[in-house]
């Protein structure tokens, strides 16, 4: 099948390179279009990500190098780039363009294995593509099998159940202590990247009161507005710390932010209430003697860090048991574009055969239409019907080839044989 998957992804290029390629997500359309005309007419769908570019090219008029080839001339000139792109580039071809796209979708082959957010992506890249009118029944086929894939593999694998960022494993942990956490307080130290993440798998789990300090207090306002919590700066911490059953402390910090003195006027003020603690900062932003509070559980990154290995290794195993879910899924597909293949086959060899003889056809009622003998008209026709019928296998016949016994085939095919005895 002439299919191509060509791309670059955070595996083969740097975020430098990624960046010259990518493609802004209001002009995916245009680009597409581009691209079915620059590789004639082409079915073409694009997925721009901030970790991956990788176009889905079907060309059934098309060799894998043709097409691979007028693809990345396009590229290269659209945005600029040789050298570097040509050692960052690859490409999938025929079965294992179907493969890898089924591996993306189902997050197989994502920085964070496992991760569902890939497969919205691919709907969304569809979607663009059906919009812009560059798919067409390959890749539609090809699209639906893809995301029917990926359905089966997260609903009969373990690849997403499992924490594997520091922020998702602190909640994981949070969920041995505390059953409910609707009624729980937050108190979130920071406001980057991790906290915000934090933040927003405690609020998916029913936290409704957040608490945001931040050295920077505007920082911390523009994140207590997103999670409808309240911003305060790091000097407010001691105030606030009694009303936290959960600590989650991430900053920049060269020193401890939160000392064993200030939990225990904390605890004391909970009257023994117990407090979930995670340091994700490195140096700590709370004092390692903490720990040895009784009613604190305190956890550094070190300690999730073992849980993320953990569950690593979970989706390790999930992965060998979607590769062979994926492999029928690609095994299915194949065999729908086989069959299709032979139905055009069976179909342009009615066309082909059907325009010879209209062609012949209409010759001869022109030449009755002249006046010219019935009998030697249709003898005529016959004669050169046949020739034209018989030219192309002949010609095929004539070939030498040791690797085709050209006059069997050709016997088995017109069935000669039996017609001889018959």
């Amino acid at each position: 099948m002439s299919l191509i998957v060509l791309g670059i992804n955070h595996k083969t290029a740097s975020l430098a390179v990624r960046e010259k390629v990518a493609f802004a997500d209001h002009e995916l359309g245009q680009i597409m279009a581009e691209v079915k005309e620059n590789t004639d007419d082409s079915e073409v769908a694009l997925l721009s990500t901030c970790n991956r570019v990788e176009f889905y090219v079907s060309n059934e008029s098309k060799q894998h190098e043709e097409l691979k080839a007028k693809l990345l001339q396009w590229l290269e000139a659209k945005k600029g780039v040789g050298e570097e792109l040509e050692d960052a580039v690859y490409c999938h071809q025929g079965t294992d363009a179907v493969g890898h796209l089924m591996k993306v979708a189902s997050g197989l082959d994502s920085m964070v294995l496992g991760e569902p957010q890939i497969l919205g992506q691919l709907k969304a890249c569809y979607q663009k593509a059906r919009r812009a009118g560059t798919v067409n029944q390959v890749m539609e086929r090809l699209f639906q099998k893809t995301f029917a894939a990926a359905k089966r593999v997260r609903h009969e694998t373990e690849i997403g159940s499992n924490p594997v960022s520091v922020a998702y494993a602190a909640v994981t942990l949070a969920r041995h202590i505390f059953s409910d956490f609707s009624e729980l307080t937050v108190l979130f130290v920071g406001a980057g990247e991790t906290i915000e993440l934090a933040a927003r798998h405690l609020e998916q789990n029913g936290v409704k009161q957040m608490i945001m300090a931040n050295r920077t207090l505007a920082n911390a306002q523009k994140l207590a507005e997103e999670f409808e919590g309240k911003a305060v700066g790091l000097d407010a911490i001691p105030h606030y710390l009694p009303q936290a059953d959960i600590v989650i402390s991430s900053t920049g910090s060269m020193l401890p932010i939160i000392g064993k003195g200030m939990v225990e006027s904390a605890l004391k003020e909970r009257r023994r209430k117990s407090m979930f603690m995670v340091d994700l900062a490195v140096p700590r932003d709370i004092e390692s003697s903490v720990a040895k509070l009784d009613d604190v559980y305190l956890y550094s990154v070190d300690d999730l860090e073992g849980v993320i290995q953990e569950n690593l290794q979970a989706r390790q195993e999930a992965a060998e048991e979607a590769i062979v879910i994926l492999q029928e899924f690609v095994g299915d597909f194949e065999k729908w574009h086989a069959g299709r293949q032979k139905h055009d086959t069976v179909r342009e060899l009615h066309q082909m055969h059907g325009a010879i003889a209209q062609a012949e056809l209409e010759r001869a009622k022109a030449q009755l239409k002249n006046g010219n003998d019935a009998e030697a008209v249709l003898e005529h026709f016959s004669h050169r019907l046949t020739k034209k019928f018989l030219h192309q296998p002949l010609v095929w016949l004539r070939e030498d080839d040791e690797e085709l016994d050209r006059h069997e085939i050709t016997r088995e095919l017109f069935q000669l044989d039996k017609a001889s005895d018959d």
